[in-house]
């Protein structure tokens, strides 16, 4: 009976980690996608305005 005291714990980790893959998978994409995008965008574009004003204040 060890053996199964020991399976259990990776078992029961691996059926976690398939339930979150599937549910980071089911939600990618959808309704929201093109908003979602959007805020990325405008991040990734404010975050590169602010690096390139910084060197010019020096």
């Amino acid at each position: 009976m060890d053996y199964v005291s020991a399976l259990v714990p990776p078992f029961v980790m691996a059926v976690f980690f398939i339930a979150l893959v599937v549910t980071i998978v089911k939600s990618q994409g959808g309704a929201n996608k093109g908003k979602e995008d959007a805020v990325v965008d405008a991040v990734l574009a404010r975050a590169e305005a602010a690096q390139q004003q910084s060197p010019a204040q020096k």
